[in-house]
């Protein structure tokens, strides 16, 4: 089936980008309000963020009813910018991720960020991608996962399929294996979109062109000067502009080390907790029910200081 979305458009919307990975703003049981929603992803574009992703790993989106990630999605493309819909893991399993990818069609969403099946047959991944393409007729964005990576043969196969748009590494601490993904991405003309919050400025280093990161889900601006300023050193080729990337890419490691660090899943409260020192959300909504048992609650006065002084030093 031919894509009906202009590719090229899309991903050149999406070069040089922030697309923030957002939370969901919870109650303690699941619940959630649309209105504190919008405000939040609201809060996130006037940060810098150039576009949202709704429904990822960030947002729990497997952990959510198709109803509402749709209702999310209106609301974010609302704001007019790309929204970029999570797909895959659904706590309902396949047959739900067929539905939600219809259903963020439907609700305005630009592309899938297809997060990688539990089973990584190669064959079994490649008609994953096969039906959510003809389910929700969006381009894809293939994502490999540093909890289940691809291997090199099976992520060609899916940089070759007609539906992928984009590329997102997240391999964490393999440099080699996000250093090959983006190679083999860029030889076939796929846009790549660093989803590497701990290798965020050598990924752009070696050839993203954009991010798209749960560790812009609060203190967006950093993550989005560190992006600006790089694409200002390639375009400009400037001295001052490559200076000034260096020192803003040390700034986001920062920000990674004290939210993107063990226990990793608890980036999410870690995320919360700083958009609630930002006044992006209220204290009752900055919940993860997901959270890892093992994330303390003393760790968040660390978090909110160091961020703090995470902002203030890419205001300068």
């Amino acid at each position: 089936m031919a894509n009906s979305r202009d590719v090229t458009e899309l991903t050149g919307r999406l070069r040089w980008s922030l697309v923030a990975a957002a939370a969901t703003p919870m109650r303690p049981d699941g619940r959630t309000d649309p209105d504190v929603c919008e405000a939040y992803f609201r809060h996130l574009v006037g940060s810098g963020a150039s576009a949202l992703a709704i429904g990822a790993h960030t947002g729990r989106g497997a952990r959510l009813d198709v109803s509402t990630k749709a209702e999310l999605v209106r609301r974010a493309a609302a704001i007019g910018v790309p929204v970029v819909a999570g797909v895959g893991g659904s706590v309902d399993g396949p047959d739900a991720d067929l539905e939600w990818a219809g259903a963020a069609a439907a609700a305005g969403a630009d592309t899938l960020l297809v997060s990688p099946p539990i089973d990584l047959d190669a064959d079994a991944v490649v008609a994953h991608y096969d039906q959510l393409w003809e389910a929700s007729d969006l381009p894809l964005i293939a994502f490999d996962l540093y909890s289940q990576p691809f291997t090199p043969a099976l992520l060609d196969r899916l940089l070759d399929h007609p539906g992928v748009a984009a590329f997102k590494p997240a391999r964490l601490f393999d440099a080699v294996a996000c250093q090959e993904g983006i190679a083999a991405a860029r030889a076939r003309g796929r846009l790549v979109l660093t989803g590497e919050d701990r290798m965020f400025g050598p990924s752009l280093m070696w050839g993203a062109e954009g991010a798209l990161v749960g560790l812009a889900a609060a203190a967006a601006q950093v993550s989005a000067a560190a992006v600006e300023t790089f694409a200002s050193a390639v375009h400009t080729s400037a001295r001052d502009a490559a200076a000034r990337f260096l020192e803003v890419s040390a700034v986001v490691d920062e920000l990674a080390r004290v939210t993107f660090r063990p226990p990793y899943d608890g980036y999410v409260q870690r995320m919360l907790w700083l958009a609630v020192d930002e006044g992006a959300v209220p204290e009752e909504f900055a919940i993860d029910p997901y959270r890892p048992a093992e994330l303390e609650d003393a760790e968040r006065d660390e978090v909110v200081r160091v961020v703090r002084q995470c902002r203030d030093q890419v205001r300068r």
